[in-house]
């Protein structure tokens, strides 16, 4: 039982928790390729987020996983995130600092979702074996995280390029 949930439950509301953040980040993103800050989105989008990094350590701790690891850094940078849209509202090289630490956080949560679905879905499974506890492996594996990290890295630049936005948050 996790907060009163069986672990079962507690794991489908922490998945849902995870893809509303990873949505509203992928909308968000796009949203400051073309200057649009998007307050609600933006507001659900790191709620979201940090909401998904702080239920995973809810979890039976066995021992200390890479999933942990990032949760923690993730939590860090949403700290920052949030202390340069609310607190900074952008100004000066916050902005940047604003752009890439939602970023990173976004692409960390993309991340461990493949890792999971390499894990949990058959088909995904099949192309990437993993040999509990060590997560997928394997040519397939490796191209679709580099494919999803090429386009984090592009798309984190393209944002810093264009994001001026003219109503902050």
């Amino acid at each position: 039982m996790v907060l009163g949930l069986s672990l079962p439950a507690f794991t489908l509301v922490h998945v849902i928790i995870s893809l509303i953040g990873i949505v509203a980040g992928l909308i968000v993103m796009f949203g400051l390729l073309s200057s649009k800050p998007m307050p609600g989105l933006t507001a659900i989008f790191l709620l979201f987020t940090i909401l998904t990094n702080a239920t995973g350590f809810l979890f039976p701790f066995k021992e200390l996983l890479p999933s942990y690891v990032i949760a923690a850094i993730s939590l860090v940078l949403l700290a920052i995130a949030c202390i340069a849209l609310y607190g900074m509202k952008l100004s000066g090289l916050w902005r940047p600092v604003y752009i890439v630490t939602a970023m990173i956080s976004l692409y960390f949560n993309v991340f461990v979702l493949i890792i999971q679905s390499f894990l949990k879905v058959p088909a995904l499974a099949a192309l990437a074996p993993a040999v509990p506890p060590a997560p997928p492996s394997g040519p397939v594996f490796a191209v679709v995280q580099v494919l999803v990290l090429v386009f984090f890295v592009l798309l984190t630049i393209g944002a810093w390029r264009r994001y001026k936005p003219m109503a902050l948050a």
